[in-house]
């Protein structure tokens, strides 16, 4: 997950598929403090992969397919409790949420049906956190994959450890790591075009109206899940987007809930920033209302 939210106190985020807390945000006890200065924007290499930190890995089945995700503690790698979530430090990236797993899903369908292919592809994923949907990019040929999350933390604990264990396992059958530009970047949203390697503009806004100069800047896929639950963040999400994707045939692919009761945020909200900027259209690809929590959605985003 990702970047800073505006309330200044730690409180407890959504259910996730590790553990069973309650399937709202509900906010803690904690006084209000203020925010500390957000983290600069920095490229982690795979190399700063945490020796420290207890990871262990546990099957999560997709059908056909089994992923292996990472189980580190939050006490151990931020000195916090489990459930805690405290913005400007710690955005919950090391629990696995459902949205990731939504998502994965959903991307198996896309594939079968014959609307995206990731053979080639250069794809992006968003609050990354375990991983998931990026690793399965990988595993279905896609040559460039870079995962971002608001702590490099996160990375280094559960990110690198966890794609390199999933791809290990492949090794013989799907992926060559090799072949592929894997790489990993922590910061926020909004300065995060400024470090990524493949944006349209890193300074100037951009526009429905403006002139691109060719399809090989750019990423042709963006992935997210469980990103839009914050309102005063939206904006930097949407404007990043828009930096990042190729225009003529880019496609982001969002999993997340169409509400976070207690702060606002949800999948309508952000679509309501898209549909207020006019650059963008959206469609439907799943819901899912399965008694877990409130309802979940899974939308598809290109440029008009």
């Amino acid at each position: 997950m990702n970047p800073s939210m505006a309330a200044n106190s730690t409180f407890r985020l959504f259910s996730s598929s590790d553990d069973n807390p309650p399937s709202d945000f509900c906010f803690g006890d904690s006084p209000k403090t203020p925010l500390p200065p957000l983290p600069p924007c920095v490229e982690v290499l795979s190399s700063e992969v945490s020796t420290t930190v207890n990871y262990a890995v546990e099957p999560v089945n997709f059908g056909d397919l089994t992923l292996l995700k990472g189980r580190v503690s939050t006490q151990e790698v931020f000195a916090l409790s489990n459930f805690d979530l405290v913005p400007g430090r710690y955005e919950g990236g090391l629990k696995i949420w459902e949205g990731s797993i939504d998502l994965v899903k959903a991307l198996q369908s896309e594939i079968q049906c014959g609307h995206i292919s990731f053979t080639g592809m250069r794809v992006l994923e968003l609050g990354c956190g375990h991983g998931l949907p990026g690793i399965f990019a990988c595993l279905e040929g896609a040559v460039t994959i870079h995962f971002q999350d608001f702590n490099a933390e996160v990375l280094k604990s559960l990110t690198i450890p966890n794609i390199n264990s999933n791809l290990k396992n492949f090794q013989d059958s799907h992926a060559n790591k090799k072949d592929m530009d894997i790489r990993f970047f922590a910061g926020d949203w909004a300065k995060m075009h400024e470090i990524l390697p493949h944006v349209w503009d890193s300074k100037g806004e951009l526009n429905c109206s403006d002139e691109y100069e060719s399809n090989t800047t750019g990423y042709d896929v963006i992935l997210m899940a469980e990103t839009v639950y914050s309102i005063p963040t939206l904006q930097y999400l949407y404007e990043l987007i828009k930096k990042c994707l190729v225009p003529s045939r880019g496609v982001v692919y969002m999993a997340a809930k169409k509400h976070y009761f207690g702060v606002g945020g949800g999948t309508r909200r952000f679509l309501s920033v898209v549909e207020k900027d006019d650059c963008m259209v959206a469609s439907l690809v799943a819901e899912i209302a399965d008694g877990s929590s409130n309802v979940r959605e899974v939308w598809k985003l290109s440029f008009k």
